[in-house]
């Protein structure tokens, strides 16, 4: 039996995370150490979760069922890094009701087979590339972004090729964060420019605001 650690579920988002209502679960773990992380309780050794069967996780979201069928929304797995736990999505994509909306927040620095176990159940990506700049990355998140780069170009060829522009544009939303000290107006404009090459047309730019050693939207 299948089971995941979660670090919460939070219900009745609008337009954050994907189509109509949604209710955001955050999973356990995450491989980057980013310097401004927004839940470092996602991989923290003392933190607080909770662990769940697909059935139990189906049960306890079903409860906004009816939210999800009015406004086309459902479901968005985030974290930490929800693509660790790649097997239990697609487990749950295959239980839930169909009429769910499945959406990912990732930064897909996870091998490709974790993808490839998701792709068939996912509507919408959402992802937070931070720099395509190695080096850049590097510094940020602690780690290399040489995976980001090899999935990216997996989802240009197995997912996004094919797509209409609309379909494309509703499909991918790639995170282009400006990060105080650590990129330039001039880099977030050189990483929006890399992905356009890649055939990704639809963007959210935003700037963090460091704020007692974290940083927000």
């Amino acid at each position: 039996m299948i089971t995941a650690r979660t670090i919460g579920i939070e219900r009745l988002r609008i337009a954050t995370d994907g189509e109509g209502v949604t209710s955001l679960v955050g999973f356990f773990g995450c491989p980057l150490r980013c310097q401004y992380c927004l839940n470092p309780h996602s991989f923290l050794s003392n933190a607080r979760t909770r662990e769940y069967t697909v059935d139990q996780l189906i049960e306890a979201v079903s409860i906004d069922q009816l939210y999800y069928l009015a406004t086309g929304g459902g479901i968005c797995f985030g974290g930490g890094e929800p693509l660790l736990h790649s097997a239990f999505i697609a487990d749950f994509c295959q239980r839930c009701p169909s009429e769910w909306h499945i959406s990912l927040e990732t930064s897909i620095n996870v091998p490709t087979s974790h993808l490839e176990a998701v792709a068939p159940f996912v509507h919408q990506w959402i992802i937070d590339v931070k720099d395509m700049d190695p080096a850049i990355y590097e510094r940020y998140t602690g780690r290399p972004n040489t995976q980001v780069l090899t999935n990216l170009r997996w989802l240009a060829k197995h997912v996004l090729d094919g797509l209409t522009p609309d379909e494309a544009t509703n499909a991918f939303t790639i995170r282009l964060p400006l990060i105080p000290d650590v990129n330039t107006p001039a880099d977030v404009d050189r990483s929006e420019q890399f992905l356009r090459d890649l055939g990704f047309t639809h963007f959210d730019r935003f700037t963090y605001v460091k704020d007692a050693g974290a940083a927000k939207r």
